[in-house]
């Protein structure tokens, strides 16, 4: 009885190491990993990123499909500068540079760029004024009747309507080149296509919306440059 016990003992000994050099030449579970961060999810910065690289340089020119300054789009109103992007995204507006920059975003990163941008560098008690700021000449003054521009961006140029643009205030040179594109509807490379902004375009010639490119930037505004963070002096 005695050497059965003691062969079963050394037979249950010999199981239970082996088990145990079996678990420690294993390799190591790794540690449970924290949980990763949602696909696709950037901080704010990131998202911005591609867009302070043009609009937070102050004086900054694009050249297509000409040169002008790029637009002022700290303070612009966020239902727009969505619209935009969107239309750039679509090819509704040809841009090659913006439409590469849109299509890379998803609906909320372009929630998230349009509502920061909107608050960019504003001062919440400044006041603009109800109309706008400075009479236009005799030359300019039937153009902007005819054109109706205050029925949609404000008396003072910078209260639109919902899903428009503010522009008092913005760059002469890039108000110029926008307001010609929209009569490029048809051009399969450049152009807008804006039924109502076209049927507007259409009605002046190319120095009549200069002229009113010119009135318009003259304006009170609350639109700027707001470099990034690390240039500012």
């Amino acid at each position: 009885m005695n050497k059965l016990l003691t062969t079963l003992f050394a037979l249950a000994v010999a199981s239970v190491t082996s088990l145990a050099l079996a678990q420690a030449s294993a390799p190591a579970k790794p540690a449970a990993a924290a949980a990763p961060e949602a696909a696709g999810a950037k901080t704010l910065e990131a998202k911005t990123a591609m867009c302070v690289g043009c609009h937070g340089i102050i004086g900054y020119q694009s050249s297509f499909p000409e040169v002008y300054k790029v637009p002022k789009i700290a303070g612009q109103s966020a239902q727009y500068i969505a619209a935009a992007l969107g239309e750039y995204k679509k090819g509704e507006r040809k841009h090659p540079t913006m439409r590469a920059v849109a299509t890379a975003l998803s609906d909320q990163d372009v929630k998230d760029i349009a509502a920061y941008f909107q608050s960019l560098g504003q001062d919440a008690n400044a006041k603009l004024p109800e109309k706008a700021d400075k009479q236009p000449n005799d030359q300019v003054a039937p153009l902007l009747t005819k054109a109706a521009c205050v029925s949609c961006h404000g008396n003072n140029f910078a209260t639109p309507i919902a899903g428009y643009p503010k522009i008092a205030g913005q760059h002469a040179d890039y108000l110029f080149v926008a307001l010609k594109s929209y009569k490029m509807d048809s051009n399969p490379t450049m152009g807008r296509s804006n039924p109502v902004m076209g049927a507007v375009a259409k009605q002046f010639s190319n120095a009549e919306l200069k002229e009113l490119a010119s009135y318009v930037s003259s304006l009170e505004t609350d639109l700027k440059t707001v470099p990034e963070h690390r240039f500012r002096r």
